[in-house]
């Protein structure tokens, strides 16, 4: 039932994958990095009727794009789905599987809750319009402590900050902060790997001033970079800005694999 996903299932896939959201999906933009990537399966009943992908780092595997053809949801598919792949990451020596659902998907959040899944954190997803500006106070980051920062976002996966990762992520200047008052905002800026000229970044802020700082480095950063599309994933709900706009929120789930 389930198998490796191959080249010639895509346009089986995004027959029942058009209508996933109000927008639409993002499948069909993924689906070729993440037949590439390995870990894409498919569950088949004579067609495809079924898809989840997995993706391992360090000590754990992040798991996302479940999708049920709606001709044959509530059959446990997904549930199967999920289940197969953190055993791929267990026999891998993975400690943790993740996920991102959205707080108002309440089947999904069940069916992970079902899984043994528990709401580590809720995160708040931003667009930020790119922008000329001057004058903002920030610095590119030396070192970086990670005691209150366990995970950083790379295209749409919270992935692992351990030492080895803060090391690249330092010397290529990707962690910048803004200090105010005592009060300091950080940003650690990635490049999507799934969809061109998107800066996706990951904000930890304490306060208005220092965030304004950080969006408006933001701004200038992407017209300088010619990217079209900044992506902010926060834990925070931001202020109020003229270009910056609240999408989404959603929680970030944890199971034990051990």
């Amino acid at each position: 039932m389930i198998r490796n996903a191959k080249f010639s299932d895509k346009s089986h896939v995004l027959n029942f994958c058009q209508n996933t959201f109000s927008w639409g999906d993002y499948v069909e933009h993924v689906w070729d990095y993440w037949l590439n990537e390995d870990l894409l399966f498919v569950y088949e009943k004579q067609f495809p009727v079924g898809i989840c992908h997995g993706f391992f780092s360090k000590n754990q595997i992040w798991i996302e794009g479940i999708r049920v053809d709606q001709n044959f949801r509530k059959q446990k598919i997904a549930s199967l789905l999920v289940n197969h792949i953190e055993s791929l990451g267990q026999k891998n020596g993975a400690l943790f599987s993740f996920m991102l659902i959205d707080v108002e998907n309440s089947t999904s959040l069940s069916m992970a809750k079902s899984l043994k899944y528990d709401i580590l954190e809720t995160w708040n997803f931003y667009s930020l319009e790119p922008k000329k500006n001057s004058n903002f106070d920030i610095v590119f980051l030396k070192s970086f402590d990670t005691t209150f920062y366990t995970h950083y976002v790379k295209s749409w996966r919270w992935l692992p900050l351990d030492s080895e990762t803060i090391f690249e992520l330092l010397k290529q200047n990707k962690i910048i902060q803004s200090k105010i008052d005592g009060k300091v905002s950080t940003a650690i800026i990635s490049n999507s790997e799934h969809f061109d000229n998107t800066l996706i970044v990951t904000l930890f802020s304490d306060s208005e001033k220092t965030l304004l700082q950080i969006i408006l480095f933001l701004q200038n950063h992407a017209i300088q970079n010619n990217y079209s599309r900044i992506q902010i994933l926060t834990k925070e709900k931001l202020f109020d800005f003229e270009f910056l706009e609240h999408k989404l929120s959603f929680h970030l789930l944890r199971k034990n694999l051990v």
